[in-house]
């Protein structure tokens, strides 16, 4: 096998592999619609689910009267809610979460008055949550469309408190009560959502949850603006309990997808952030995923149930709704943390890697640093690894002037001189494929760490040192792709020159190429990459000198 044709190969596979996860959005592949799934549910409950009216389109929630977003709207619809980390307001008329700001997380880090928003019910950005109880029977019931009560316009949680409580009251019939009951706690962006129901009559229905989002495609990068959301998936994510999918707008609108589950959520991410419903663990839920005109819809409707005075109704749900921190995420819903989109591929190694960089963060105190370290300690992983390698590497460089002999004595016999390198090969004991063995080994653990300094919301804004103030976001003086490119031309002339001219002649432009592609990835990953290449740089140069060493005569 040629050594050097199999590292040129690999480096254009790399190449190409990164070149298509940075340009495209979409990367997963089209989703065939699931088949319902009904055998974990009662034949009662199926049947009379199946007479449960389908969702009602969102309703249009009233706006405010002023036109900016520094005056609050009329407390009369909407209730405003304060915590540490949510600025959430709440609409009465459905009692749902409509609009979520969150204080700590800029848009750009020398704007930090200009917050990321995930929820907001303006028309072109609509994207609320719709909660409420759905009857078998014809009738006021406190649906997405009922009007609720509040007994203040806003909450704030005050300094001390650990937990703030949002009661609204719904009483649309003479017989049946209902609440819907928000917990929000501090320093948490998961809501504990309570549907309350009592009834002094038998009233039977089912709770549910609804997600309405209008679609946005995201706007791809371009070489002199670069949009960072476009490095991941947009859009909804659906987990069935076993299964996480992600779902395609195009093929929603084909084919809407309708199963049962226990243990499952739904969510719509967008590159470092999500909104998710996670119904209790231990009911038979109907998902739904559909689209209506140009948005998404996702939707979990509880099995059917039947509420009066000696059984009332409560019904937990808990919302998500902000950044994709991984603990945070666990401690919500059954792998909820999957929505951090390391990939179905390599996530098993990315995830492991994620928390070796998160814990080195934490002694270190800076993410660059600790990108630094983690690459060093990868490195030290396979040191004996591509020590063999580099030791065949260097053996190869020490006999390159026979290899030339050789196919300058036999350039108009292929066989004869392929024949000659073999027995060279056997004589000095080289062995051309131990350079590459180790380099295919470690291309998983390279794509993994890039999707972890991509997926990972902790990266966002993070600063490194100097100019580098954002390591999700490219080197804004291209300052570490060029030193990546320069150790990646010193690291080939540490290597042997191919015999092949074609071939010397794209080793000597591989440094351009991969440095044209790094100018456009986040600087944390060029900040990886130039360290795993000084790093490699400096061990095949130490590996020559030893192997010069043991080569010359005594």
């Amino acid at each position: 096998m040629d050594n050097v044709r199999l590292f040129l190969w690999a480096a254009f596979l790399a190449l190409a592999w990164l070149v298509y996860t940075t340009w495209t959005t979409e990367h997963a592949p089209p989703l065939e619609p699931a088949p319902s799934t009904t055998a974990s549910q009662p034949a009662e409950q199926r049947d009379d689910a199946q007479t449960l009216p389908s969702l009602d389109a969102p309703p249009t929630t009233p706006q405010p009267t002023t036109t900016t977003t520094e005056v609050p709207p009329q407390p009369v619809q909407l209730v405003r809610v304060h915590t540490d980390v949510l600025d959430a307001w709440i609409d009465l008329h459905g009692g749902d979460l409509v609009r979520v700001d969150l204080p700590t997380y800029p848009v750009t880090k020398n704007d930090p008055a200009h917050v990321v928003r995930l929820l907001d019910y303006e028309p072109d950005m609509r994207w609320v949550f719709q909660t409420g109880l759905r009857g078998t029977e014809t009738g006021a019931e406190p649906d997405h469309v009922a009007t609720f009560r509040s007994a203040s316009p806003s909450y704030q949680l005050m300094a001390g408190e650990n937990q703030l409580v949002v009661t609204l009251d719904w009483a649309g019939d003479d017989s049946l009560k209902a609440q819907k009951v928000y917990t929000f706690r501090r320093g948490e962006y998961a809501v504990e959502l309570e549907l309350k129901a009592t009834s002094s009559s038998a009233w039977r229905g089912a709770p549910y949850v609804q997600m309405t989002r209008l679609y946005h495609p995201v706007a791809r990068s371009s070489f002199f603006r670069v949009n960072v959301d476009s490095y991941s998936f947009r859009g909804p994510v659906l987990f069935d309990g076993n299964e996480y999918k992600k779902l395609k707008f195009d093929d929603l609108a084909k084919m809407p997808i309708t199963q049962t589950e226990m243990g499952g959520w739904f969510a719509a991410i967008q590159h470092h952030f999500l909104a998710a419903a996670v119904p209790p663990l231990d009911d038979s839920v109907r998902y739904t995923a559909s689209t209506r005109g140009e948005d998404f819809v996702l939707s979990a409707l509880g099995s059917l149930r039947t509420v009066d005075a000696a059984m009332p109704l409560d019904y937990r749900i808990t919302l998500f709704v902000g950044p994709k921190l991984q603990d945070q995420l666990a401690a919500a819903g059954p792998k909820l943390e999957r929505a951090v989109d390391y990939g179905a591929t390599l996530g098993w190694i990315a995830r492991p890697l994620f928390w070796l960089l998160s814990t080195v963060e934490r002694y270190v105190g800076n993410w660059g640093w600790a990108i630094v370290i983690v690459t060093f300690m990868i490195k030290l992983a396979f040191y004996r690894l591509t020590a063999a390698s580099g030791r065949s590497m260097a053996k190869m460089r020490r006999v390159q002037p026979k290899m030339k002999a050789i196919q300058e004595r036999y350039k108009d016999d292929r066989q004869a001189q392929s024949q000659a390198m073999l027995e060279l090969y056997k004589k000095e004991k080289v062995n051309p494929a131990a350079g590459c063995v180790p380099v295919l080994i470690q291309m998983p653990f390279f794509f993994a760490f890039y999707w972890v300094l991509v997926e990972s919301v902790e990266m966002r804004q993070a600063p490194f040192m100097l100019w580098i103030s954002d390591l999700s976001s490219r080197d804004p003086y291209f300052v570490l792709p060029l030193l990546m490119g320069v150790a990646m031309f010193f690291q080939t002339r540490l290597q042997p020159p191919p015999p092949d001219p074609t071939q010397a002649r794209v080793m000597q432009i591989m440094p351009i190429v991969f440095t044209g592609f790094f100018l456009l990835f986040p600087s944390g990953l060029s900040l990886y990459y130039l360290t795993n290449t000084v790093l490699g740089m400096l061990q095949q140069w130490r590996i020559n000198q030893i192997v010069a060493r043991e080569s010359s005569p005594n």
